[in-house]
């Protein structure tokens, strides 16, 4: 878990350094918000209640509270700005930058946390 939540802040600060083309401000709120839901995130994804998609995105698997499912909604929102952001940056799709995401995120996901495959297959870290 410590190694999950230590990506996750890394690609955060990476975010914001690669991507000045968005106001400052912008990404320090998104990377606030993103930082304040991080427990929660990872809460979840140790409950097997969310995953991550093939897409970069959180997707829900199980049993979610409406403020849980908001949790994930305003997540992904979130993801979304970011990838834009590095997309811009970069000159490539927010699609694309999702992918390479999601594959970085399969890579470093500990045990237990369920990942999409790029071909859409569901499967549990072993």
């Amino acid at each position: 878990m410590k190694r999950s939540i230590t990506t996750m802040l890394a690609v955060v600060a990476m975010t914001v350094a690669v991507a000045p083309s968005v106001r400052a401000e912008n990404l320090g709120t998104v990377k606030s918000r993103m930082e304040q839901r991080l427990a929660d995130v990872v809460s979840l994804k140790q409950r097997g209640a969310v995953g991550e998609d093939n897409r970069g995105y959180l997707s829900v698997r199980g049993q979610v509270s409406a403020a849980e499912n908001a949790l994930v909604q305003a997540e992904n929102a979130d993801r979304k700005m970011v990838y834009a952001a590095i997309a811009k940056k970069t000159n490539a799709s927010v699609e694309s930058v999702g992918a390479k995401r999601a594959a970085q995120v399969r890579k470093a996901a500990p045990k237990g946390t369920w990942v999409q495959k790029p071909d859409g297959k569901w499967v549990e870290v072993s």
